[in-house]
């Protein structure tokens, strides 16, 4: 087997050379850096088996940033996270979970290198699934995400005081979906398009005798059921995107409220002209 390089990640730099120096004594090539940045620039120029990084690093970034690009750039290497709180909570678990170990500190420097090695040397350890986009995942699981909007819907005494059947109360939510899933795959920069669904949704209810905030609480629910969604798969979901994508639903939904709100009120402007214009 080639000598295996090893990524050590460390602002602290009394650790960074305990783990370089550590790992050299045991045959491992060794690459170092004390920030994301460092890092970054190593993992695109170079080829490494192993990452071994802390999880809080100082500027931008962390040592999940560094995870996920390992994982984009050489999927096949060994990803450890070096962690004072390894079990924080429920969602530091799920973000965790993307790397393949924690390592808990204080780092005892020869189990570590067990570690590394008995990882290494698997060749039936099993594969990491590929890491699934927020598109994919909401597209997935749409039905879900509109289950648990009408059971939030149905629990409003407000919403549910004009009575619809389900397919009258749902029925624009695959459509309205369906062009957030769009908007999602769109290159960045790309204007969004326009939201048919959007604008006939906001036509009916009007015509079904919803209020106007009626309309906007509906959107503020289906907000909350696609993060709600998102949440429920956060362990398989590609975090290099995240961030831009919440942005971007969070964006969308309000367009297409926005949308739906001018359908909504065309009419009785229409009204009001003709009113304006007999007097």
């Amino acid at each position: 087997m080639a000598t295996p390089r090893v990524l050590v990640v460390e602002d602290d730099d009394s650790v960074r050379l305990m783990l370089q120096e550590g790992l050299q004594r045991d045959g491992f090539e060794v690459v170092v850096a004390s920030n994301v940045r460092d890092a970054l620039r190593h993992i695109s120029a170079e080829n490494f088996d192993v990452l071994l990084s802390d999880l809080h690093l100082p500027l931008a970034g962390d040592g999940f940033t560094l995870v996920s690009a390992m994982r984009h750039t050489h999927p096949e290497a060994l990803t450890v996270i070096l962690s004072g709180y390894p079990a924080v909570d429920e969602a530091m678990s799920a973000i965790l979970s993307q790397a393949d170990e924690i390592y808990a500190k204080p780092i005892r420097i020869g189990p570590l290198k067990e570690l590394i090695r008995a990882r290494l040397a698997d060749p039936h350890k099993k594969k990491r699934p590929k890491p699934e986009s927020v598109a994919s995942i909401l597209e997935r699981e749409t039905d879900t995400t509109i289950q648990n909007w009408l059971d939030a819907v149905e629990r409003d005494a407000e919403l549910t005081c004009v009575p619809l059947s389900r397919t009258e109360r749902t029925g624009h939510l695959p459509k309205l979906l369906r062009d957030l899933v769009i908007r999602l795959q769109l290159d960045s920069g790309m204007p969004a398009p326009l939201s048919a669904a959007a604008h006939a949704h906001g036509e009916m209810r009007r015509q079904q005798g919803y209020t106007a905030p009626m309309v906007v609480e509906e959107s503020r629910i289906l907000q909350v059921s696609i993060f709600t969604t998102l949440q429920r798969n956060l362990c398989g979901v590609d975090f290099s995107k995240l961030l831009p994508d919440v942005v971007t639903i969070a964006d969308e939904v309000d367009s297409q409220l926005k949308q739906a709100m001018f359908s909504y009120v065309a009419p009785l402007d229409l009204q009001s002209r003709a009113i304006g214009l007999a007097g």
